[in-house]
């Protein structure tokens, strides 16, 4: 694997105390109460930040509110670990204003996907924070099941590498280029890389394995999106692409969201390995982001070096 310069938080061990923080969209007390149980099950203590249920539109309470239960977890030195409630949409509003000396002076694990890609950039780039690209707290056992459950407390609470292999039910398992190859992984929800480029936060994707997953955005979208990061040089010099699930991505038009990902992804001359359950879709799993990976298309599975050690 590549070199593992990354800053890389300690483990979550039992009894360490985690903050649940709401950097995007809103969430119910009643929502999160599963993912409370699960936390404490594994033995840690969970604990909600003081505005996790605030409220403002589709926003969970104002940006001052958001950055301040960012900051308070990320300065408080009896919290051990940082989890999202949930995506939707407002991180990037708000990462301009975390304190990023907090970050790199005690490092703590975040986990989050979703909107909560914006975050994990902005602390790649602030900090070269490894994180953890998983289920949120606002847990939902009918998608993210017992398996999905036990690869989050993998990635959080251990320091095993990370295994994920493609499904055939996965409707992207059909996108692949044969071949191996090693690089950082970075990435996650497409709509947040897009997002992010021109920004600072946009990290230099050169020799890493790209990660990338949707929902319910139309093929066309898709196409959209993956030209522009063609177009505008972000996908010069990758070593890989990922494939996670695009979920509730078909409209009604012929074309696929497998059509679409060969088209744009197939011609880079890399290899490209879909069908990994990692996303919004059912049975989701958790892969660290930042740290070095290796992807073997032929195989069918992605290894990636743990987040925390």
């Amino acid at each position: 694997m590549p070199t593992d310069d990354c800053l890389r938080p300690p483990v979550l061990r039992p009894g360490d105390r985690v903050m649940l923080v709401s950097p995007s969209g809103p969430t119910r007390p009643e929502r999160v109460a599963r993912g409370i149980e699960l936390l404490t099950g594994w033995g840690l203590r969970p604990v909600a930040a003081p505005h996790a249920y605030a409220r403002q539109g589709y926003l969970a309470g104002a940006d001052e509110l958001r950055a301040a239960d960012l900051n308070t977890a990320f300065a408080d030195p009896e919290i051990r670990g940082v989890i999202c409630t949930r995506g939707g949409y407002g991180a990037q509003r708000v990462v301009d204003l975390v304190d990023m000396a907090a970050v790199r002076r005690d490092p703590k694990v975040v986990a989050g996907f979703s909107d909560i890609t914006a975050l994990q950039f902005a602390l790649w780039r602030g900090a070269r924070l490894a994180g953890v690209h998983g289920p949120g707290a606002a847990w939902r056992d009918d998608r993210t099941p017992l398996r999905s459950a036990e690869s989050l407390h993998a990635a959080l609470m251990t320091t095993e590498p990370v295994t994920v292999e493609a499904v055939k039910e996965e409707e992207t398992y059909a996108v692949r280029v044969p071949g191996r190859a090693e690089g950082r992984l970075l990435g996650g929800n497409l709509c947040l890389i897009t997002a992010s480029i021109g920004t600072p936060d946009m990290p230099d994707l050169t020799g890493a394995v790209l990660l990338v997953e949707e929902v319910q955005e139309p093929p066309y979208k898709v196409d959209r999106m993956l030209t522009h990061l063609r177009r505008c040089g972000a996908l010069d010099g990758i070593a890989g692409v990922a494939v996670g699930q695009f979920t509730e991505c078909a409209d009604g038009w012929d074309t696929t969201i497998t059509d679409v990902l060969t088209d744009r992804l197939g011609d880079l001359g890399v290899p490209v390995l879909g069908g990994l359950p990692i996303g919004h879709g059912p049975d989701q799993l958790t892969v660290p982001v930042g740290t070095p990976a290796v992807l073997d298309a032929t195989t069918g599975t992605l290894t990636v070096t743990p987040a925390v050690h």
